[in-house]
């Protein structure tokens, strides 16, 4: 099996049979896009960093992610008008901010409708993350939920701490 992991802002095309391509997403999302006539295809691992940048600047960030997996699936061979999607990701990871995740599964969505691309399977939202696996040539993929970490509310009153006044420093 030859197996490519992508990370956050990455993305990896392939066309032989045995390649796999594989990712872990949280609030991200990645479109998994292939051309099953010429048996190539790719992922992406779509990430709207959190800073200052205005909204206009996540698109961008998003669009090109988007142009670059279709760019370099046509030049393996691919042809735009036969590409096929399946979308994964978009948690809302920390409930008290905001969901990121929705915005991010809502914009590629959108951009598969406004290029004519025919999203097969989705699997966005939620609150856990999860492992992705896709294979390439044939559009075969699977997807793992992550277990969700809770972390429960401390109903004890924590120890007291010994307050001193030595330090040693090192």
């Amino acid at each position: 099996m030859n197996t490519t992991h992508i990370t956050q802002g990455e993305f990896a095309t392939a066309s032989a049979e045995d390649a796999m391509i594989t990712t872990i997403l949280g609030s991200c999302v990645s479109a998994c896009l292939w051309d099953p006539v010429a048996g190539v295809g790719g992922m992406n691992h779509i990430l709207v960093p959190h800073d200052n940048k205005k909204p206009a600047d996540y698109a961008g960030s998003r669009v090109n992610a988007m142009e670059l997996l279709i760019n370099a699936i046509i030049k393996q061979g691919g042809v735009k008008s036969r590409l096929q999607a399946k979308l994964f990701g978009g948690g809302k990871m920390i409930s008290r901010f905001s969901d990121v995740g929705l915005k991010n599964g809502e914009f590629v969505f959108s951009f598969l409708q406004a290029e004519g691309i025919s999203c097969l399977s989705q699997s966005l939202g939620g609150e856990q993350a999860r492992r992705i696996q896709f294979w390439p040539h044939s559009g075969r993929a699977r997807q793992k939920m992550l277990g969700r970490v809770e972390f429960p509310e401390v109903a004890e009153p924590l120890p007291k701490i010994k307050v001193s006044n030595d330090i040693e420093i090192f």
